[in-house]
């Protein structure tokens, strides 16, 4: 099976996007990664060439090494990178990738711990989704989950299955065949905007007692629940939100991995995560942007903010 990778960035995530590639080569990834992004390239990318045979604008294309090519495609648009996810996979999925079996996107501040055949053999069983930790209780009865079926109704569709947990999201693999998820999702985000006065330059417009508080995500929720394709959800462990995960991990929160002081973070009480060490094992090859002595430093110095958080806590 033959899929592509995207992802969308701006400022300073181009450190996730390199991450992220390295941990899919890594775990077997071969094969083109789509990175649409806003504003200017990164120094690392400054090996990237034009390519014209992309038929994307402004398109250039590093050849990371034998077997990764690493697109980056300019992206105007007025929405949050976060809000433009579905249009972005159905772009590309039109175009550049019509050719593929499936597409899968990634926030770019995400890394893959687990060996690519995995991915390719769970969108074979439905559309791949990840639940929340946070808010991931939400049974069928929840009143923003009833809220949501009105919705769905109102929009000439309806629920075809009952989901107990809130999804997250930074993740979503999906065969072309089902690409009507997408379009669904791309949808809800609309309805969103025009029925409901949600801001689309903003990651949140209203509190959570809103049908639409995180847009793209909520909007995710909504599409799972009623798109006439099947899914398959993995919990909340499924981006290392929890112990026990074993195919990604997600450094949520304002603090990234390639930002954060360590240290002061345990000294202040905030131990680093599964993800913050997630993202430095995987920062060094194929492509690399930081010195073999600072990947040691920040590995030594999240070990040593893991011990110093024996004594440190925010109680």
């Amino acid at each position: 099976m033959h899929s592509i990778i995207c992802t969308l960035f701006e400022n300073h995530y181009h450190y996730g996007v390199a991450a992220l590639a390295n941990s899919l080569y890594q775990n077997g990834f071969r094969g083109s990664i789509y990175a649409g992004y806003r504003g200017g390239l990164p120094n690392w990318a400054s090996l990237a060439e034009i390519d014209f045979q992309l038929q994307w604008p402004g398109s250039r294309t590093l050849n990371v090494c034998e077997g990764l090519n690493l697109h980056f495609l300019p992206i105007d648009t007025d929405f949050h990178l976060t809000n433009y996810k579905p249009e972005f996979m159905l772009r590309l999925i039109n175009g550049l990738g019509k050719h593929s079996n499936g597409i899968f996107y990634f926030d770019p501040d995400i890394v893959v711990k687990c060996r690519w055949d995995f991915y390719e053999k769970w969108i074979k069983y439905g559309v791949a989704l990840v639940h929340e930790e946070v808010h991931n209780d939400k049974p069928p009865t929840h009143p923003i989950r009833m809220e949501w079926e009105n919705i769905i109704i109102k929009n000439h569709f309806r629920t075809r299955r009952q989901i107990f947990s809130y999804i997250n999201g930074g993740f979503c693999g999906t065969t072309l065949e089902n690409k009507s998820f997408l379009i669904l999702w791309a949808h809800f985000i609309n309805v969103a905007i025009n029925d409901y006065q949600v801001d689309p330059k903003r990651i949140w417009s209203f509190d959570k007692t809103y049908p639409f508080c995180f847009l793209d995500q909520d909007a995710l929720n909504v599409a799972a629940m009623c798109a006439d394709v099947s899914i398959s959800e993995i919990g909340p462990e499924g981006m290392d939100f929890v112990q026990g995960g074993w195919t990604m991990s997600h450094a949520v929160g304002s603090s990234k991995p390639w930002r954060k002081n360590f240290i002061l973070s345990a000294l202040k009480g905030q131990p680093p995560t599964i993800a913050d060490r997630m993202f430095w094992n995987y920062a060094s090859s194929p492509l690399n942007n930081h010195s073999t002595a600072y990947i040691s430093f920040k590995l030594f110095s999240i070990s040593l903010a893991k011990f110093i958080s024996r004594f440190y806590s925010r109680g």
